[in-house]
C-alpha cells in the first residue's frame, strides 16, 4: 500500500516508508490509568507523500532517521482532524535495505512541520 491510499480508521495497514524526522519526546499522563508515558511523532514518507506515525515509550528509539522500514499491521486514526498512523499492539516493522524516494510536498497529515 502507498501512504496516499491510507484513510482514517483503517486496520491492518502495510507499507514501505523512510523515516524523515522525529519530534522531541514529550511526556503525557494516560487518562485510563494515570501512568506517565513518553510519546513522539515520527514523520514517514514514500513517493506519494508524508504522514505522522505516533510512537510510545520503548518504541520511540527503535526507528532511525534516514532509514527505510517495512511496516506491517498498523492502523490509522485522526488526531485533531489530522491523519495519524499507529503501531498498536500488533504492529511491527523491519529495516528494509533499499532506498525510498519521498514526496515532501504532499502532506497527508495536515499539521506537518518540516524543518
Amino acid at each position: 500500500m502507498k501512504l496516499e491510499e491510507i484513510k482514517p480508521y483503517q486496520k491492518k495497514i502495510s507499507f514501505l516508508a523512510k523515516v524523515i524526522s522525529k519530534t522531541p519526546e514529550r511526556k503525557v499522563v494516560s487518562r485510563l490509568d494515570d501512568v506517565e508515558h513518553k510519546v513522539c511523532e515520527v514523520l514517514l514518507g514514500d513517493d506519494t507523500g508524508i504522514v505522522y506515525l505516533t510512537l510510545w515509550d520503548d518504541s520511540i528509539n527503535l526507528l532511525e532517521i534516514g532509514k527505510v522500514y517495512s511496516f506491517k499491521n498498523l492502523y490509522s486514526s485522526e488526531f485533531k482532524k489530522s491523519l495519524r498512523l499507529n503501531l498498536g499492539r500488533f504492529g511491527e516493522f523491519d529495516i528494509f535495505n533499499e532506498d525510498v524516494v519521498v514526496d515532501l510536498d504532499k502532506k497527508l497529515s495536515s499539521d506537518i512541520v518540516i524543518d
